[in-house]
């Protein structure tokens, strides 16, 4: 028998486990104080979609050598998924406003003004950093 510690110990599982909830509750913060919006700003300055899908579909016209029947219906299925992400990011925007007026709601008129300046000094500090 082997005095190396193993999985099965409780000591390492539960250390393992408060590691991997440290990790997730980082990744959550990161994504709801600012990652979330930087990812956001990065894709909205890529190129316009119509130029992106059409690239895609030219990708895919000479790559997988379509025929003109099958570019004509792989056109029609990235049009439907680009107005179907451009409704999710709408709905999206939606819910972002809702719970901003629900937190403002809450706040009491000093606590507004220092929200809103924290939200307007955290704006430009996250379009300033360098892009990778």
């Amino acid at each position: 028998m082997s005095n190396s510690p193993s999985i099965g110990n409780p000591r390492i599982a539960s250390t393992l486990l408060l590691v991997f909830l440290a990790g997730a509750a980082v990744g959550m913060l990161g994504m709801k104080y600012g990652l979330h919006d930087r990812l956001h700003r990065v894709a909205a300055a890529a190129p316009p979609r119509e130029t992106s899908r059409e690239a895609v579909l030219q990708n895919f016209k000479t790559k997988l050598d379509l025929s003109a029947e099958q570019t004509d219906q792989i056109a029609v299925v990235l049009q439907d998924y680009s107005h179907y992400y451009e409704s999710l990011q709408d709905q999206l925007d939606d819910l972002r406003s809702t719970g901003l007026s629900r937190i403002v709601q809450i706040l009491q008129p000093g606590q507004r003004e220092k929200f809103e300046k924290m939200r307007s000094e955290l704006a430009p500090q996250l379009a300033s950093e360098p892009k990778k």
